[in-house]
């Protein structure tokens, strides 16, 4: 099969959040204006991208600039009920997702829902609520801190998310990811079931100087079906995933997997795996955007 193939290796890399415009749907995800390309043009109109330019970016917006293209450039518009990573992704790879999953944007999650958390983690969780992970660390780490990582933050997003933050130092890594997994079994529950539970490390001291870390680690559902990765993988090609990839599939038709700590490191990493002899997909998820 591999001597048929028309390529020998197929790059692709999402630069996850990174918007062109809203989609048609817009309204019905309160999305009508979205537009992260052209308002970070307004305040930074000499931004310079000129290979993203070269590849036709700037002829998709009408703030951009059209050089000579070196490929084809184009909007898509997601047609899954969702529209969050790990919706999008699948989608990419073959999956249409008709029922979307759970979010808990309005008023964060059910009391009983946190409770058994708290009964099987030994922890008290604050915070409960949608927010920016950088906004809720200056608003709650320090409560956490002063606790000895007896209380744990809890919170959601727009996405199908719930998000524990624990402090590296004062948590630890391993007891964070344990509550993850806890939190990850309780919300296979018909009721409770996100698309991903993210525990979100984080090191510093004081409001203000709080720091995420590159420890993240995503859990997700398993894939609703076979992807393209699966197919892939099943006739012996290579799909290699650099960033969260792995975890936005929950490890489902990857062969090797590669964690990067930062966009930077992950196009180092994604050069770097070009440069080598493989027969089959490189698919690269750029980590920072969407932070």
């Amino acid at each position: 099969m591999k001597e048929n193939c028309k390529f020998k290796k197929i790059v692709t890399i999402v630069i996850d959040s990174f918007g062109i415009g809203q989609a048609t749907d817009a309204k019905e995800f309160d999305d009508v204006g979205a537009d992260t390309f052209g308002h970070i043009l307004e305040y930074r109109p000499d931004l310079k991208i000129d290979n993203l330019y070269q590849l036709g970016l700037g002829n998709l917006h009408p703030c951009g600039k059209a050089l000579q293209s070196k490929g084809y450039a184009c909007k898509m518009h997601e047609a899954s009920c969702s529209k969050d990573t790990m919706t999008g992704h699948w989608e990419m790879m073959g999956i249409h997702t008709t029922k979307p999953f759970k979010t808990f944007t309005e008023n964060g999650f059910p009391d009983d829902l946190v409770q058994e958390l708290e009964r099987l983690t030994g922890h008290v969780f604050i915070g409960n609520k949608s927010a920016s992970g950088t906004e809720i660390l200056d608003e709650l780490a320090m409560e956490e801190i002063q606790s000895d990582g007896k209380k744990l933050i809890l919170y959601t997003s727009a996405d199908s998310v719930l998000q524990i933050c624990g402090h590296e130092e004062v948590t630890g890594l391993d007891e964070l990811y344990r509550v993850c997994q806890i939190a990850r079994e309780l919300t296979l529950k018909p009721e409770y079931k996100v698309g991903r539970v993210i525990a979100r490390p984080y090191v510093g001291n004081s409001v203000g100087h709080f720091t995420r870390t590159s420890n993240r680690h995503d859990y997700a559902l398993s894939p609703s079906s076979k992807t393209v990765l699966d197919v892939l993988k099943s006739n012996a090609f290579d799909v290699i995933g650099i960033g969260k990839i792995s975890d936005i599939f929950n490890g489902q038709g990857i062969t090797k997997s590669i964690h990067s700590t930062s966009s930077h490191e992950g196009m180092l990493q994604t050069i770097e795996e070009m440069k080598k002899d493989f027969t089959g997909l490189l698919f690269t998820n750029l980590v920072d955007f969407d932070a």
